[in-house]
């Protein structure tokens, strides 16, 4: 339960302090996790979805600053009053994404019906072996499209994120299961850029999550589901100094044991001109915002930003209209 407690602190940093939720004390409590990990392969996915439904009730319960945001995301997404029930379902939702890593990671693959849309345009970008940036949101499972990567031989999937959280990855990754790969480059250190640059290089997919800050980056404000929010550059910036194209990717948690794993088109930048980096950043953050605001009124339960995300203004606007 701490675990996924400390999931939920992580999503909660406002990016009007910067990046604060990094320097939060950790709170993940690896012996949890790991009776977790053994009730789930020892007692099967069912009796550990029990506790899940325990989980999601505390949260519910006494996870107010959490409760608020998702009121106001889906109060955007939605349309509509937000029912108890749709609270509920949002945190659930969150909660069997991370539940099904156990199994993911130990390669229970049959335990899943995986649908993929795009994959052919993927392995088509990676056939001349330099490599490709997967940019995604909090949205669904990332661990579902790294399981993918895995069954299929050629498709090495790496995921990019700051060294605190690569860390706390590390740290679940080894108590769920000790011989899982441990894929993880660690941003904000000095070879950074080095080390996903040569991982490129080999052919891998490099993935990375933009609809969170990154470090101390430059943010810029973009309309979203009838607001303004804030999105960090860093993600389209690498790839464009880093010249590699660009492949919106998301692992939609469908209920059940069905995941359906997007891939589309998002940027180019292996070709671009003198002069033209600026305006292609501009244009990939677009179509990014376009894609996850696409997903998210698709499947409104599967984005996990549990803090204030929206600017205050635009804030307040979707709480009026969510009790009207």
């Amino acid at each position: 339960m701490k675990d996924v407690h400390a999931n939920m602190q992580l999503s909660k940093e406002n990016d009007t302090t910067g990046a604060a939720w990094r320097a939060a004390p950790e709170r993940s409590n690896m012996a949890m996790l790991r009776i977790m990990t053994w009730i789930s392969l020892r007692l099967g996915r069912p009796a550990g979805r029990v506790v899940l439904h325990l989980i999601t009730a505390y949260f519910l319960l006494f996870a107010p600053d959490s409760r608020g945001a998702s009121r106001d995301y889906l109060a955007r997404v939605l349309g509509r009053r937000v029912r108890v029930s749709d609270l509920y379902r949002h945190i659930f939702t969150f909660a069997a994404t991370i539940h099904d890593r156990v199994y993911l990671l130990n390669n229970r693959f049959d335990m899943f019906d995986i649908e993929v849309s795009g994959d052919r345009m993927v392995t088509d970008l990676l056939a001349d072996g330099r490599g490709l940036f997967l940019i995604g949101a909090h949205m669904g499972s990332f661990e579902v499209m790294r399981a993918l990567g895995r069954q299929h031989a050629g498709l090495d999937v790496a995921m990019a994120m700051f060294e605190g959280n690569a860390r706390k990855v590390n740290q679940m990754l080894n108590a769920i299961s000790p011989m899982a790969q441990q894929d993880v480059i660690a941003l904000g250190q000095v070879d950074s850029m080095l080390k996903i640059s040569a991982c490129l290089d080999r052919g891998t997919a490099v993935g990375m999550l933009a609809d969170r800050r990154f470090g101390g980056d430059v943010m810029r404000t973009m309309p979203f589901l009838g607001g303004q929010a804030d999105l960090p550059l860093g993600p389209f910036r690498m790839a464009a100094v880093l010249r590699r194209p660009v492949v919106f990717m998301t692992g939609l948690y469908m209920g059940g044991s069905r995941y359906r794993i997007h891939f589309e088109p998002l940027a180019d930048f292996s070709k671009l001109q003198a002069g033209e980096r600026q305006q292609a950043i501009q244009q990939a953050m677009e179509r990014y915002v376009g894609l996850l605001e696409k997903h998210c009124r698709q499947t409104p339960y599967n984005w996990f930003n549990f803090f204030r995300f929206w600017h205050a203004d635009s804030a307040a606007a979707s709480a009026g209209k969510a009790g009207e």
